[in-house]
């Protein structure tokens, strides 16, 4: 070892600007050579020695690299701790963050999580020592943090977050407490170029993060998680910047820091979190409108709702939900469904309704178009009913439709000053769209039953047409009248031949069932000394159908059932209109 002692004796002679990278490399060298001999007390002994503190401030950067990745393999080394913190605090600030970075940009895949929570505290000690250009090195440092907290999985439920198998919270937890100093010493720089680029760069580290992780985040408001915690910060730092949430929301701001598209969703999670979670709405202005704010936000409505992830749907059902619970019944005109936000939020919602797999979505989807029905004024009311019936090809939804336009009848003829329904004419070209079978008398009556009310379209419209003609005050004009009942006529008629042909199938059906169940008894009962035989019997009937015959039998007999209560309904039907000619003469 004389060589090492009159290695060291040397360097602490040599002027630090005379020391060559053939020294930095041995210095490296011998300290990793500590490292792997588990000789790190020793190496800690030699870095606090005063005599080697020259040494230490010039070339003791150079370790940095090799002591964080031994740390982040075991975090309760503390010798290996204490040299980094003894590193961080005594070299060069631009090589102890520059040595950060590259530690963060050069990760194990496996080892994201460990790597962020061990280097992010050093890198923030070297950034906050940093006395010139310490926006650009905070905006580097984010950006190398960022990229890495992207890679790691986002839990989706409770129990995820709990566990944190990836540990993408816990880096939450650790990204939160390092930009909190950079936000609150903002105003504390007099350079004014200097103070515009740290906002600038903590303002673009914000929404990229509002877009990553916390787009896919589960954020529930009854509990202080990490990600909430870490979105609550962000926030919080976003307004220190000095930028407006309501200018970013309603898309007023510059728009430079990333891609339009990923801007765009920052800006549909800034609102998610501002108007649903209530993170920092306190400081949002009072003084916008509920409607305004609601128009404002359809676009960030209409970009979660086009989404296929389950988690942009929710955020942006709640969004949309909570924009409208501020709105007057009967307040939002027929000129707001002109607009293209709005058109496009009303068709991504009919699609969640009719192809969405996940059924909880497709019952809150419902419940906030019934609320925002609601919320229409008549004439609106009239254009999404006609908008979707023409469009939605789907027989539940079109039932739920019909049964909205029967409840406003009720209203209208009830004498409700706030719905003023149209009578006569007007009315007519909406009755034409829900009293037409889709395929005339081949239309299949029992497709698709509503999954909502387990009642086909063709009740509800009945129920309608029976309604209708109780109350008889659809209108005055004895030529509307008339062509009411020609609308009525073609249609029921159409719907008798429909019924009769739905009879004749569904009752064949049953009948060839019926035989069918028969003879498999009669087979089973022949075969059941075989076991092989009556194996294979089973698994050709299971591969033949995934409805056991018992189940196909009760298909088939309530679509039976369903045919008798149309036609009872139709025989009403016939007997009213029947009593109001009588009445008439």
């Amino acid at each position: 070892m004389d060589w090492v002692n009159e290695t060291i004796l040397r360097w602490r002679e040599t002027p630090a600007a005379d020391l060559k990278s053939e020294d930095f490399e041995q210095f490296k060298n011998l300290g990793c050579s500590c490292l792997a001999q588990d000789e790190s007390e020793k190496l800690l002994e030699f870095l606090h020695d005063e005599n080697n503190q020259v040494i230490v401030r010039t070339m003791g950067s150079v370790l940095l690299s090799p002591l964080l990745n031994m740390a982040v393999k075991d975090k309760h080394h503390h010798p290996c701790q204490a040299a980094i913190t003894h590193l961080t605090m005594t070299c060069s600030p631009d090589d102890v963050v520059n040595r950060c970075i590259q530690v963060v940009e050069d990760v194990d895949p496996g080892l994201i999580s460990d790597t962020i929570i061990t280097v992010a505290p050093h890198l923030q000690a070297g950034l906050l020592r940093l006395e010139g250009n310490q926006a650009s090195f905070v905006g580097a440092a984010l950006s190398a943090l960022h990229k890495q907290l992207t890679r790691l999985p986002v839990p989706y439920c409770k129990q995820q977050e709990d566990d944190d198998e990836y540990g993408l919270c816990r880096c939450c937890s650790t990204l939160a407490a390092f930009i909190q100093p950079f936000a609150e010493k903002i105003h504390d720089y007099v350079e004014h170029q200097e103070r515009e680029e740290l906002k600038s760069e903590l303002l673009k580290f914000c929404m990229r993060s509002l877009r990553e992780p916390l787009l896919e985040a589960e954020l529930a408001r009854d509990r202080n998680s990490s990600l909430r915690l870490f979105a609550t910060q962000l926030m919080i730092t976003i307004q220190a910047t000095g930028e407006s949430t309501s200018d970013i929301v309603f898309s007023r701001n510059r728009s430079n820091l990333m891609p339009v598209s990923q801007s765009q969703e920052s800006r549909a999670s800034l609102s998610y979190l501002l108007f649903v979670q209530l993170i920092t709405y306190d400081s949002f202005p009072s003084i916008y409108s509920p409607m305004f704010v609601l128009q404002s936000n359809m676009e960030n409505i209409s970009l979660l709702l086009s989404s296929k992830k389950e988690s942009h749907l929710t955020k942006g059902l709640a969004l949309f939900e909570k924009g409208l619970e501020k709105i007057e019944d009967n307040s939002l005109p027929v000129s707001l469904l002109e607009l293209q936000s709005f058109y496009r939020v009303i068709q991504n919602l009919r699609f969640i309704l009719t192809d969405c797999p996940i059924q909880h979505l497709r019952q809150s989807g419902l419940q906030i178009l019934q609320m925002f029905i609601n919320k229409l004024d008549c004439g609106a009311k009239q254009k999404i009913f006609r908008c979707l019936l023409i469009n939605s090809n789907h027989s539940g939804l079109e039932g739920f439709i019909v049964k909205n336009i029967k409840k406003q009848m009720e209203l209208s003829m009830n004498g409700d000053d706030t719905n003023d329904w149209p009578e006569g004419r007007n009315f007519l070209p909406l009755l034409q769209l829900v009293f037409a079978l889709p395929d005339g008398a081949q239309t299949n009556l029992l497709y698709n039953l509503d999954r909502y009310t387990s009642k086909s379209l063709i009740m509800e419209c009945l129920n309608l047409l029976r309604f209708l003609l109780i109350r008889n005050k659809i209108t005055k004009e004895e030529e509307v009248w008339r062509e009411f009942c020609q609308i009525k006529d073609s249609f029921l008629q159409t719907l008798r031949v429909s019924i009769s042909m739905s009879r004749s199938y569904y009752s064949y059906e049953l009948k060839t069932l019926t035989e069918d169940m028969k003879l498999k008894a009669r087979e089973m009962r022949a075969c059941a000394g075989s076991t092989k035989s009556l194996k294979r019997m089973i698994l050709k009937h299971k591969q033949e159908s995934n409805l056991t015959p018992a189940e196909q039998h009760q298909v088939l007999q309530s679509a039976l059932v369903t045919l008798d209560l149309m036609e009872s309904l139709i025989f009403r039907i016939d007997e009213i209109t029947e009593g109001n000619l009588t009445m008439a003469n």
